[in-house]
C-alpha cells in the first residue's frame, strides 16, 4: 500500500532552468539545408547528442506559404537536435508548428525562463534597526574554461576528430580525405591536408591557425571555402590563419599568412 504521506504529492512542479540551444533558422528548404548541415558539421550522425534546441526564424525573410515541418525535423534529428519549439515564426505557420508538437514561443521568452507560478507577495518591511555594513557579497564561481583537445598522431585518411566545447590542437598534421572539427578555434602545427571546420557551433570568432597550409576545406561558423582550384601561392604550404571578417549579417572567410616576408 501507498504511504498516505504521499496521496496527492504523485506531480510536483518547481520552476528550473534549462539550456536550450537556439537554431537560426534561414532557409526551410530541406535539401538545401541538409547540403549546409552536411557541409558544415561533416555528417556527423550524432553531433548534437540529443541537445533541445528553439528554431529561431528572425533572419528567414520572406516567410514561405508553408513548411514541410516533417522533412525541416527529420533532418534535424538526424544529427540528434531535438527542436522543442519556435520563435519570431510567421503567423500563418504557427498551427502547423503546433501540429509538428513544436511550442510557439513569443520573440524573446525562451521556455526556460517562464515562472512555473506568480511570486509571493513581498515581506512586510522589519522595524529600523542600528546600521551595521552589508556583508561582503559571496564570490561567484568562475565558469570552468573549454576544454582543449590535444591530438599527437598524425590523422590518416578517413579519421575525423572533433573537440566539443573548445579548441583542437593538432602536433603531427593531417592527410587528404581527413576531418577536424572544434567548437572553438583550431591549431595545426603539421600539415594541414584534411577538412578543417572550426567554430562549428556558431562562433564566429574562432580561427583556424596552421603552420603548413593546403586544406581540401576550411569553415568557420558554417562560412566555408573550397580549394578546387588550388591554394592561393600566398599560404599555399605556408603559415596561415583563417578568420570571419565583416558584420553579423555578412562574413567573408578571410585567409592571410602568419607571417609577410
Amino acid at each position: 500500500m501507498a504511504d498516505a504521506s504521499l496521496q496527492g504529492k504523485l506531480i510536483e512542479f518547481k520552476g528550473a532552468s534549462l539550456a536550450v540551444m537556439t537554431a537560426s533558422i534561414r532557409d526551410t528548404d530541406a535539401v538545401r539545408l541538409a547540403d549546409a548541415l552536411h557541409m558544415m558539421l561533416g555528417g556527423m550522425p550524432d553531433f548534437f547528442a540529443g541537445e533541445p534546441a528553439i528554431l529561431d526564424f528572425a533572419q528567414l525573410g520572406n516567410a514561405p506559404e508553408r513548411v514541410d515541418w516533417t522533412a525541416l525535423l527529420s533532418l534535424l534529428r538526424r544529427y540528434q537536435l531535438q527542436p522543442v519549439g519556435v520563435r519570431n515564426l510567421a503567423e500563418h505557420l504557427h498551427d502547423g508548428a503546433r501540429r509538428a508538437n513544436l511550442a510557439v514561443l513569443g520573440p524573446d521568452s525562451p521556455a526556460a525562463e517562464r515562472p512555473v507560478a506568480p511570486p509571493p507577495a513581498p515581506a512586510p518591511a522589519p522595524a529600523p534597526v542600528a546600521e551595521t555594513p552589508a556583508p561582503a557579497p559571496a564570490a561567484t564561481a568562475e565558469p570552468a574554461p573549454a576544454p582543449t583537445l590535444v591530438v599527437d598522431r598524425p590523422l590518416r585518411s578517413g579519421q575525423q576528430v572533433y573537440a566539443k566545447g573548445g579548441d583542437l590542437v593538432l602536433l603531427a598534421g593531417m592527410s587528404p580525405g581527413s576531418e577536424i572539427i572544434a567548437d572553438g578555434s583550431i591549431h595545426c602545427y603539421g600539415p594541414l591536408r584534411g577538412r578543417a571546420l572550426a567554430g562549428a557551433r556558431g562562433d564566429t570568432s574562432a580561427r583556424i591557425f596552421s603552420t603548413n597550409f593546403g586544406p581540401e576545406l576550411v569553415s568557420i561558423a558554417g562560412v566555408y571555402r573550397t580549394f578546387d582550384r588550388g591554394i592561393p601561392q600566398a599560404v599555399a604550404g605556408r603559415g596561415a590563419q583563417v578568420r570571419l571578417t565583416g558584420s553579423d549579417n555578412l562574413h567573408t572567410l578571410e585567409i592571410t599568412p602568419l607571417q609577410h616576408d
